[in-house]
């Protein structure tokens, strides 16, 4: 949203130049307040301004901004033209979202061993301070997973960013069951820090003793336009590969049971969950929630029609690429276990296409059912019952298709 500056005199906001590319990460720019004299202020930083916050002396704009992992606080000079610094660092989430009149910030801020709580710091000394402590007595004597970031090369040789979340007491002599958690989006950004909900429940799955796999395939946020706009017309692709190519990463190193690996994922990630059980029998199981099955169907009743726009052509003047894109189309490949999940309120995904992969899955007799929460819209986050039954079913239907010989 467009902020006044101190002295009512400017406006800063985000955009970027209409382009029929996929993701194009926006620009900062400044105008007086009647509209005149805009000028962009960000440079040439390739990442999206979030969170806008002038100075108090109207010099400049903070804001925060993703790039590979992490959530930062940035300065761009309203006065003198130049790059935008970066203020913050390390591998966190960190929200900036007030400064009082003496140069103080609150924000919120995550990182791989506290899922949230509110820090402050100032113009001075940009180091956050923790003055909560919201989840001390919630992870008192709990043991916890660990992550290891790493970044690997997928089949054309882009470099991947990816975490794997080992269980409490690793041992990497012995075998354990992987599950390939896939964000949604598909411009999204996965991260070990930034997102508290996904801490948990990663966590959750970690502690039954699950090695825990999450990565950021091209299409991602958080690396740039190009990164971001290599789906362009080509979604699910290569990203794809990206995945399953981190999946070989890991297997590599010895310590995953091959036999036991599970993948799941919600919108995006409900879509490349589909994708991918139409594509290998790799997975013992999966969970496709919240998916698009069918882009032909899918562009017309979702709530967002310039999905129309994410195709060369639209369907009624060549139906080839979103037949060719669908999960529905590779639906006779499937093998593997799958369980559906969506809202029944949903708008973006809706849920006529849960149903129409669950009937073609059940006339294939692939093992499936589907799950249909009630009074929640996208995702399953809107209702803590439904986001808790969620990662319940999905565990249950993992457990179903586990063989015993992995760590408990």
């Amino acid at each position: 949203s467009p902020v006044v500056s101190p002295d009512g005199k400017w406006v800063a906001y985000t955009g970027f130049d209409w382009t029929d590319d996929t993701y194009v990460a926006e620009k900062l720019y400044v105008m007086a307040i009647d509209g005149s004299q805009p000028r962009e202020i960000s440079g040439t930083l390739d990442r999206s301004p979030g969170h806008l916050m002038w100075a108090r002396d109207g010099s400049g704009v903070y804001f925060t901004a993703a790039d590979r992992g992490s959530i930062d606080l940035y300065f761009a000079s309203a006065v003198a033209p130049g790059q935008p610094r970066r203020l913050t660092s390390g591998m966190h989430g960190l929200t900036a979202t007030s400064m009082s009149a003496d140069g103080h910030f609150a924000a919120t801020q995550s990182t791989n061993t506290d899922p949230g709580n509110i820090v402050v710091f100032d113009t001075r000394n940009f180091t956050p301070r923790k003055i909560t402590a919201l989840n001390d007595d919630l992870l008192a004597g709990k043991k916890l997973g660990a992550f290891e970031e790493f970044w690997y090369p997928s089949l054309d040789g882009l470099k991947i960013q990816g975490w794997i979340l080992k269980p409490p007491g690793f041992d990497p002599s012995k075998k354990y069951p992987l599950m390939l958690a896939i964000h949604g989006g598909p411009h999204a950004m996965y991260s070990s820090a930034a997102y508290p909900i996904m801490w948990f429940e990663w966590q959750y799955y970690a502690g039954q003793g699950n090695v825990i796999l999450f990565t950021n395939p091209r299409g991602s946020t958080g690396y740039g336009s190009a990164f971001g706009n290599a789906i362009k017309n080509a979604y699910p692709g290569k990203d794809y590969d990206d995945l399953m190519t981190g999946v070989d990463t890991v297997v590599k190193r010895g310590y995953i049971d091959a036999k036991n690996m599970f993948v799941y994922g919600c919108s995006g990630g409900g879509v490349l969950t589909a994708w991918t059980v139409g594509h290998t029998d790799r997975f013992a199981a999966a969970s496709s929630e919240c998916p698009v099955i069918d882009w032909f169907s899918f562009v017309g009743t979702t709530d967002g029609p310039d999905w129309y726009y994410n195709f060369a052509k639209f369907p009624w003047e060549d139906p080839s690429e979103h037949i060719r894109r669908s999960p529905l189309s590779y639906v006779g490949n499937v093998k593997t276990p799958t369980l559906l999940i969506t809202g029944e309120s949903d708008l973006r995904t809706p849920i006529g296409q849960t149903e129409e992969y669950y009937q073609a899955l059940k006339i294939r007799k692939v093992p499936t059912a589907m799950v249909r929460l009630k009074n929640e819209w996208h995702a399953y986050f809107g209702i803590p019952s439904n986001y808790l039954n969620t990662l319940s079913y999905r565990k249950s239907w993992f457990e179903r298709y586990t063989t015993r010989s992995t760590v408990p």
